[in-house]
């Protein structure tokens, strides 16, 4: 999934930042190092409750890919 979406920014939004923005060099570009999720499931983990836990691993699976 990671190169997929590296591979787009490079073909696709790379050029339309350059042109956008009148950009001249490419080394100008804002680039993306690194993506982070942050979930907050404190309250699930110390009641130890199963059922929250796996929601909240399913909608994070769901939104990483």
């Amino acid at each position: 999934m990671g190169l997929i979406l590296k591979e787009k920014y490079k073909k696709e939004i790379v050029p339309a930042l350059k042109q956008k923005f009148s950009i001249k060099n490419v080394m100008q570009i804002p680039r993306v190092d690194k993506i982070v999720i942050n979930m907050g499931v404190g309250k699930a983990a110390s009641e130890n409750n199963i059922k929250l836990l796996d929601a909240a691993m399913q909608d994070l699976a769901l939104i990483s890919g």
